[in-house]
């Protein structure tokens, strides 16, 4: 789980994710933070579409959002609340810790595949950039 040895298989369970967020060669606190990725695509490359889609004033669910970008980047360009879910509480505190000072974008460890949490209809948008491919893993 571990290193550079990456198994697709992993990427349902949290202890991988917790790993990876705690290890200094991908931006955890042992390099002293800081770092993020993105998977697939920048907020530059998905703004015509979320423009265009999604009004800033929509009430919108970040599924993994791990140490993107992307949600401090929409707030950036005027989108109003932003609540963001991670399996990890590793990366949930990094981007606690780091967005401290932006109230518009909220971070809760939650496991995607139990969304019990919140009721129907509480958010106008789900963006969910990363996790197509451990849908498979999870049945």
């Amino acid at each position: 789980m571990g290193g550079g040895n990456c198994n697709p298989k992993d990427f349902g369970a949290a202890a991988y994710w917790e790993a990876r967020y705690s290890s200094p060669s991908t931006g955890g606190k042992g390099g002293g933070g800081g770092g993020f990725f993105d998977w697939y695509q920048s907020y530059s490359a998905l703004r015509p579409l979320l423009r265009a889609c999604v009004p800033t004033s929509s009430r919108v669910l970040m599924l993994g959002c791990g140490n993107s970008l992307l949600s401090e980047d929409m707030v950036k360009d005027g989108y109003q609340n932003i609540v963001n879910i991670d399996i990890s509480s590793v990366v949930i505190e990094q981007m606690k810790e780091k967005h401290m000072d932006i109230p518009r974008l909220t971070y809760m460890q939650l496991d995607v595949r139990d969304m019990s949490f919140f009721g129907d209809g509480s958010f106008d948008c789900i963006i969910d950039k990363g996790n197509f491919g451990c849908y498979d893993v999870w049945r």
